[in-house]
């Protein structure tokens, strides 16, 4: 468990019960400004030696709870971490693969359908809620965590939930703009709520809970820099790059909207473009290429790529971003300080997206279209508005960079410290 220590000293010493008078000014009473000294510098060291980590889903709840993870083990390499999510979401594959432990629990989302097979998957999912506290429980008493933090997704409520009722200091991280349905669930519980922007703050009903912390970015988009970004990728003419994705699966409409937009392009070739179509849109979107007599060869300015696989150095590079409005591209692009375009998924629980989007929107750092406004036509257009107005696309980039946190990690690591 978790130590109180002064200077390496335990707490039922007799060094740190001096140390500790000191630190509170008993013994200086005449030494103002050195009592002030102490106070400062002998704080309390309270070291994270055992961690949960809970969340699942989707890779944008995963992927903040390895940074921290990571960061954790840099500073005390004798740590003991483990993560709990479900034993279907995409946890079991990136969590292994990152190389912690992983253990799981019995727990499902609702569907939204009145189907029978909805249904069916609904009177399983009731189940598990039923029974997954008892594994959660056992899980913590096994483990003995000083911690228990959720980053988000229905796989984190039962062990956030109970690691509170049990009186273990718990966090929850909520990338998205709103609260998700978890979130709301577990924020009567939980010890404190980090989200990434002060806006997001008046969503909560117990704001005093409530910490920015921002959502952690991996360390290599931060590697190269713009220019040398650029200069890797070959787009260093002076064009500027434009960066567009729909996600790892893509999206059939939104691509078909991407072709025309790249055979609009094709006729003047004005700027770079990098566009992932997902590994089903990828034979869809040369196809309609090619319908439209645009053969990419003859347009290496152009280029469409099944997945960006190098997307560290291409985001950094990018001077536009067109991409859905998911929590994890909306820390990226505003870590880095990079405009976008966005067409929020209208298929999402709650409309998270578009209320991701317009958060950004109302800073100024994004253009919203929706997606049954977009067309190839208004994505040309709307790219080229910002890309031949170096004013307004500089604007836009400060917008972005004004809301972004690079230290996220750091700052969620320290906001679990406090309430040790």
């Amino acid at each position: 468990m978790a130590q109180d220590t002064l200077l390496g000293f335990p707490a039922h010493t007799l060094p740190y019960r001096f140390l500790d008078s000191l630190r509170q000014g008993k013994h200086l009473p005449f030494w103002p400004v050195l009592t002030s000294f102490w106070k400062g510098a002998l704080l309390v060291e309270k070291r994270i030696d055992r961690v949960i980590f809970t969340c699942g889903g989707t890779a944008g709840h995963v992927n903040p709870a390895i940074a921290v993870a990571q960061l954790m083990a840099e500073k005390n390499p004798q740590i003991k971490i483990l993560f709990v999510g479900a034993e279907r979401g995409l946890e079991k594959d990136l969590i292994p693969k990152a190389g912690y432990e992983f253990r799981t629990v019995h727990i499902s989302s609702f569907h939204r359908s009145l189907k029978p097979a909805e249904i069916k998957h609904n009177l399983v999912s009731l189940y598990n809620m039923v029974r997954s506290p008892a594994e959660a429980r056992a899980i913590l008493k096994e483990f003995r965590p000083d911690a228990v933090i959720g980053t988000g997704g229905y796989a984190s409520y039962p062990t956030v939930k109970a690691a509170a009722k049990m009186g273990i200091p718990t966090a929850v991280h909520e990338s998205n703009a709103v609260p998700g349905l978890t979130t709301e669930l577990l924020e009567p519980y939980a010890g404190r709520i980090m989200v990434g922007f002060e806006s997001c703050r008046q969503h909560y009903k117990h704001p005093e809970k409530v910490a920015v912390t921002g959502t952690p970015v991996r360390e290599d988009f931060f590697t190269l820099t713009k220019e040398a970004a650029k200069e890797k990728l070959g787009v260093n003419d002076g064009r500027p790059l434009i960066v567009s994705f729909w996600g790892s699966l893509g999206a059939s409409g939104m691509n078909a909207q991407m072709a025309d937009m790249l055979a609009l392009e094709a006729g003047k070739e004005p700027f770079h473009h990098i566009h992932g179509a997902g590994k089903s849109g990828y034979a869809a979107v040369l196809k309609a290429l090619a319908e439209k007599g645009v053969d990419l060869k003859d347009h290496p300015s152009l280029q469409v790529r099944e997945y960006i696989y190098d997307m560290a150095p291409v985001m950094r590079a990018a001077d536009l971003v067109i991409c859905r409005a998911g929590a994890s591209t909306v820390s990226e692009l505003t870590a880095l300080g990079v405009p976008a375009i966005m067409v929020p998924s209208p298929y999402v629980t709650n409309n998270h997206q578009e209320k991701n989007a317009r958060a950004l929107e109302t800073h100024g750092g994004v253009e919203v279209l929706l997606e049954q406004n977009s067309s190839g036509q208004a994505l040309f257009q709307t790219a080229a508005g910002i890309l031949h107005d170096d004013v307004r696309r500089e604007a836009m980039a400060s917008a972005m960079a004004e809301l972004g946190i690079r230290d996220a990690a750091q700052r969620i690591y320290e906001t679990v410290q406090e309430l040790l």
